[in-house]
């Protein structure tokens, strides 16, 4: 029962208090670096955006990155598209979206409080029309971010990009992948390229970039799974949207954790791996898709992985009059950052012991 007393008690503790005191050890810690001495916050809609409210460091490149853990870039590229265009937006959009962080509730986590993290703007393209050369540029860029040991967590742009980053990242050893999409993007070239954005991953094998035998791709489906066949030929594991609510997500977490084993592992993730009533703002949307919670709680799951890269990719935000596909895929941007920055947790006391 509510007593007096009980109430007598909240009143003492709570009265007068203002927003910036928090009581409890852990929370105290996250409220510290957010209120100003005066017990004010930054206003949301004040200043100007950058993902997920990071320091925006435009200069990071001229001076190799240095004082950074982790970086997150912008590709605002779609050349690569097979039908709907729009993409290129997305960075855009991802950065205009407030209230993202700084706590992670599940996981218990302020990223920023353990890696030092910047916004550094956009990958310099040459041409806006040959999506070549827009291919050479991003592994070019992304090959500097890891000579300097960094973490690059990209935001497209349409999902070709992520071969030229397997590129750089993958370059010295294959690395595993956690792959969350509608589409395998394990086609073959066709209309005489091979950097469209359904054909990756396929690459990326090929290139011996990435392992598919250390590969997990979760939420496929729609009309072009005559397509995927490299996906099985290659080892890859494919598990179907409609296998999601059937296997439950903590087997699905197992079988992406026993899939990756210890190895060095990178994340992507298109949006339109989400049903089109929770991310309608894609190039390819298919129904049937997994739940933005569901989709949360495989990468919350995915923790203790060892993580070394990261995209979020496919927003057109054209296609949404909601913002709801940029709000999803700036919290996939965040929980990607918490799962790099307990990476980094994990190395610095396994460097230490």
């Amino acid at each position: 029962m509510f007593t007096d007393d009980k109430l007598a008690r909240l009143r003492e503790k709570y009265g007068n208090a203002k927003g910036a005191d928090v009581f409890d050890p852990h929370f105290s810690e996250v409220a510290r670096s957010q209120f100003s001495e005066s017990g004010g916050r930054k206003w949301p809609f004040a200043g100007v955006p950058t993902f997920l409210d990071a320091p925006y460091a435009v200069d990071a490149a001229q001076n190799n990155f240095a004082g950074l853990d982790v970086v997150l870039v912008g590709v605002p590229m779609d050349l690569g598209v097979s039908n709907r265009a729009g993409a290129r937006l997305g960075p855009r959009a991802v950065r205009n979206i407030e209230r993202i962080g700084p706590y992670e509730h599940v996981m218990r986590m302020v990223p920023g409080a353990i890696a030092r993290i910047a916004d550094i703007g956009d990958v310099p393209f040459r041409s806006r029309y040959s999506l070549e050369k827009c291919h050479e540029d991003i592994e070019a860029y992304f090959n500097r971010i890891v000579d300097a040991g960094v973490i690059p967590i990209a935001v497209g742009g349409d999902h070709s990009i992520s071969y030229s980053i397997l590129k750089a990242i993958g370059r010295d050893r294959p690395v595993g992948m956690i792959h969350l999409d509608a589409h395998c993007d394990t086609c073959g070239a066709y209309d005489g390229s091979k950097f469209h954005h359904g054909g990756p991953f396929r690459e990326a094998v090929m290139d011996g970039v990435l392992d598919p035998e250390r590969t997990i791709q979760i939420g496929i489906r729609g009309p072009s799974e005559y397509v995927w066949e490299f996906s099985y030929d290659s080892g890859m594991t494919v598990i179907h949207a409609e296998d999601v609510p059937q296997m439950g997500v903590e087997a699905v977490i197992a079988r992406a954790c026993k899939v990756i084993g210890d190895g060095p592992v990178y994340l992507s993730f298109d949006v339109d791996c989400l049903d089109p009533s929770f991310a309608p703002g894609t190039g390819t949307p298919e129904i049937g898709g997994l739940t933005s919670r569901e989709a949360l709680a495989i990468l919350r799951g995915l923790r203790g992985l060892d993580f070394v890269g990261a995209d979020v990719v496919e927003v057109a935000p054209q296609y949404d009059a909601t913002s709801n596909t940029a709000h999803v895929g700036a919290q996939i941007l965040f929980e990607e950052l918490c799962l790099i920055a307990d990476s980094l947790k994990t190395r610095a006391a396994r460097s230490e012991a």
